[in-house]
């Protein structure tokens, strides 16, 4: 059911302020459960990657809200069922990975984590559903949980309604995702006595047939929570960027560009990214979304350093607004560096690349001493070297329709936007 409860345990009361629920199987149960004193709960990750990225940033806020309110976080890394790949609402199958990549992603996904979480201090509890995934049986999987699946609810499900309805379908293997999914929200329950799965509203579904098998096999009462779809005001999924994923580890994304997204937000979604990915509090964080004109950039610096300071520790993330502050406030305007407009369509989502736009600005004479000039390590784009001449150079790079562009030590142009 959509989440339109009014709650009295403050993880929930907090959690809705912030705009982090979508949906809730029971809110009332829920909310008593809460009231009545710690709970455990879990999100899962599945190492599809080495690192996590801003698309992961809201599950992991609510691992902090929860943590924060005295309730215990586990954060599940799917080192069983990334042997499979979740289908939910994807066009295809993922591709299989190979169990060193995914013992290689394990590590990654586990550094992120700490960025985030004090997982050291025994204060998040670190699983991997591999431990208990690896030793299944088919047969004792198809005795214990199979019989307890209903094939006409799992097809009922919209993502895999929407699977089902693509030119490439759903294969048996994925459709098991579900089953090992609500697997692990029993065995959670058992070990660690885990009453709530949270997760993106695309895992509504599995999340609902972990409550069941739990209720059939145990009579088990458990919960499921889930956060929101985010999206840009403009419409864009939350994390897509012209640049390549966000990620949140500094070795896959370097921390200026991290805080630069954030800076980025739109002027419409800044109170609402405030609440979400930062700590800040609900009444500050209005107050700054409701900033108009010049104040609202001045919103947008302290949402990307609150937030990055979350990911990257607040020493970083101060460095990287000051760098920001010398690029384009005191590099930028007090040295009174020439100034080359460009029309904004060249700089639409298929963007410019980085050697065109240094002849475009006029700091080489033909694409060749363009190229030839960033392989020798001479081009820099906001103080940072370009390191791939065909480089995409959207409006992404640019702040306040402002971008600084640089040839050698001593040749500097502003790029702006017109």
């Amino acid at each position: 059911m959509t989440f339109d409860f009014s709650p009295k345990s403050s993880f929930l009361q907090e959690a809705k302020a912030r705009g982090m629920i979508f949906q809730c199987t029971d809110p009332q149960g829920l909310d008593e459960a809460l009231l009545a004193g710690p709970i455990t709960a879990y999100i899962g990750f599945d190492p599809t990657a080495d690192s996590l990225h801003i698309g992961n940033a809201l599950s992991i806020m609510m691992l902090r809200l929860l943590q924060k309110h005295g309730h215990r976080p586990i954060a599940l890394m799917g080192g069983g069922t990334a042997k499979i790949g979740d289908p939910s609402f994807r066009d295809e199958a993922r591709s299989l990975i190979s169990a060193e990549t995914i013992a290689h992603n394990l590590a990654g996904i586990e550094l992120s984590l700490k960025q985030f979480l004090n997982i050291d201090g025994q204060k998040v509890v670190l699983a991997n559903n591999a431990d208990w995934l690896d030793r299944l049986s088919y047969l004792e999987l198809l005795q214990d949980v199979g019989v307890q699946f209903s094939v006409s609810r799992m097809l009922s499900f919209e993502s895999v309604k929407q699977r089902l309805d693509r030119e490439q379908g759903l294969t048996f293997l994925e459709f098991n995702y579900s089953i090992l999914q609500a697997y692990d929200f029993r065995e959670l329950n058992r070990r660690h006595k885990a009453v709530l799965q949270m997760g993106g509203s695309d895992q509504w579904g599995n999340i609902v047939s972990g409550i069941d098998l739990a209720r059939r096999t145990d009579n088990a009462k458990l919960f499921g929570l889930t956060t929101p779809l985010v999206t840009t005001s403009s419409g864009a999924k939350m994390g897509k960027s012209a640049k390549g994923a966000l990620w949140v580890r500094a070795e896959k994304l370097p921390i200026f560009d991290y805080w630069q997204f954030w800076r980025n937000t739109e002027d419409a979604d800044v109170g609402r990214f405030l609440k979400m990915f930062t700590d800040l509090p609900v009444e500050e964080c209005e107050r700054l979304g409701s900033l108009e004109g010049a104040d609202i950039n001045e919103a947008k610096k302290i949402l990307a350093t609150e937030a990055t300071a979350i990911c990257h520790g607040r020493e970083a993330a101060d460095e990287a607004a000051q760098a920001a502050k010398r690029i384009f406030e005191q590099g930028a305007l007090q040295a009174a560096l020439p100034e080359k407009q460009l029309e904004k369509s060249l700089f639409s989502e298929s963007g410019l690349p980085a050697f065109r736009l240094l002849t475009e600005a006029g700091l080489a004479n033909s694409g060749g001493e363009a190229r030839r000039l960033i392989r020798g390590g001479g081009a820099r784009l906001n103080d940072q070297a370009i390191e791939d001449e065909n480089l995409i150079i959207t409006k992404d790079y640019f702040q306040d329709n402002v971008l600084k562009l640089s040839s050698g030590k001593k040749k500097h142009i502003l790029i702006r936007l017109i």
